[in-house]
């Protein structure tokens, strides 16, 4: 995928970025409205859909421009996308082509996730918006690019074709970075096997895998050294980041990236996650799409991407809930901070309240019990007639019945009207297609779920 044009506009592109971290924060603000302003403007003249979805609005603030949804994107994709060759039914098919050549029409990359929602998205970039999402991980993460020294990675994630991790795992082993891709789903023998032997300087995986591999480290049956252990796409909880921290000391960088093109990624003082700002302008917002103030959860991410042209992304919205810091990172770098992450707002659970109504219950609700126990893996689920509570890789002593109570007891604290629990051991955590383990997960009608979210 990556020939040597597009290596050198990566290592071009990275400089730029590692520049930009030395910016004061009027610098990138001066930055943000250039790029927004030029992004804008590209796309009024080249997107169908923009032209008419902001009618009015051409010279609007961008809190006055209208949320994009996942599912208004989708349903008007080829108006959405600013070349007029690119059709959707056209990457269906070759998405489906066993033959296909390894860039749609010559010359775009395609990712393509069903995420949460069970509905396919689909993000598309040209080689130079490819070429920076790749410079901005070589430049902002512990992931190191050497021409002269063979760093090996390991990577544990999805491997299904388009998913982003594979793509971005691809374009890294052809830029001369030697890469393991295992997927999530490797049996665990099998993969603490291939680690020992590849005995990897960085780790990327999803934090329930990191979890498990620590434990298997603790167990002595891992046997690998790796200088940065990276664990993104899942929250990273605490006890978590504690049994990787003693597997593997103080190396543990959480990540998040969204396949749309917004990441962040913590730095070495660990104090948060730098939003790369200079990719992406995030508002943190409430239901309503009213701004949350720093040191407060937001109920979704509205993400307008600075350098995505082909497939203009302006106020989209993604359905995370997450904490900006109230402080500045010490490190000195001019971008905002994600203190904490909840989860998505599919991992929020409705239950209905005792003075009536419903009640949402955070996932950290369920993190406050559940990590103090001596499991490899946990799940709450959500049923119709009940709460199960699944359990795997039970190393201690653990009453069934005191957890169901303790459950209970922190639902009836929040207002809900106490369901059936329902504590089940299983042999692993049940995963989803990408091969992720939520932790929290609701199986109850979409109905009675959209009902709860408006």
């Amino acid at each position: 995928m990556a020939g040597m044009s597009f290596t050198l506009d990566v290592l071009r592109k990275r400089h730029q970025f590692r520049a930009r971290e030395y910016w004061s924060r009027r610098r990138l603000d001066d930055y943000q409205r250039d790029s927004l302003e030029n992004l804008r403007k590209h796309t009024y003249d080249s997107s169908p859909f923009y032209h008419q979805f902001h009618k009015g609005l051409y010279d609007a603030a961008l809190e006055k421009l209208p949320v994009l949804t996942k599912s208004m994107m989708m349903d008007h994709f080829d108006e959405v996308v600013t070349d007029r060759e690119i059709r959707f039914q056209e990457i269906r098919a070759y998405m489906e082509d066993q033959q296909r050549p390894e860039r749609f029409l010559g010359r775009y990359v395609i990712n393509a996730t069903s995420g949460s929602s069970g509905r396919l998205g689909v993000s598309i970039f040209s080689d130079n918006e490819w070429a920076a999402l790749m410079a901005s991980a070589f430049a902002r993460t512990p992931l190191n690019l050497s021409f002269t020294r063979r760093i090996k990675t390991a990577q544990i994630a999805s491997t299904t074709t388009f998913h982003m991790s594979t793509q971005g795992g691809s374009t890294f082993r052809n830029l001369f970075m030697p890469i393991l891709m295992l997927p999530a789903s490797e049996p665990l023998a099998s993969m603490v096997e291939k680690l020992n032997k590849w005995k990897p300087d960085t780790l990327v995986l999803y934090a329930s895998i990191g979890r498990i591999l620590a434990d298997e480290q603790l167990g002595g049956h891992l046997k690998i050294a790796p200088r940065t252990v990276m664990s993104g796409s899942e929250v990273l909880t605490e006890e978590t980041r504690r049994r990787m921290m003693q597997a593997w000391g103080d190396r543990i960088y959480d990540n998040y990236a969204a396949t749309e093109g917004v990441a962040a990624i913590e730095c070495e003082r660990h104090r948060g996650m730098h939003v790369m700002e200079d990719l992406a302008i995030v508002e943190n917002v409430d239901a309503s799409n009213r701004p949350v103030p720093a040191g407060v959860y937001g109920d979704k991410l509205l993400v307008t991407v600075l350098f995505k042209y082909t497939q203009p992304l302006i106020r989209y919205e993604i359905e995370d809930s997450v904490r900006f810091a109230d402080e500045p990172c010490p490190c000195g770098r001019p971008f905002k901070l994600i203190g904490s992450i909840q989860g998505r707002v599919q991992e929020i659970l409705s239950f209905s309240s005792t003075p009536g109504g419903s009640v949402n219950v955070h996932p950290l609700v369920f993190h406050n019990i559940m990590d103090t126990l001596p499991v490899s893996g946990w799940q709450v689920v959500q049923e119709v007639d009940c709460l199960r509570i699944l359990l795997a890789g039970i190393s201690g002593v653990i009453d069934d019945r005191q957890l169901e109570r303790l459950v209970q007891q922190a639902l009836a604290s929040q207002g809900a009207v106490v369901p059936h629990v329902e504590v089940q051991r299983v042999p692993a955590i049940p995963q989803t297609i990408a091969g992720k383990t939520p932790l929290v997960k609701s199986n109850l009608p979409n109905k009675a779920v959209e009902r709860f979210r408006h």
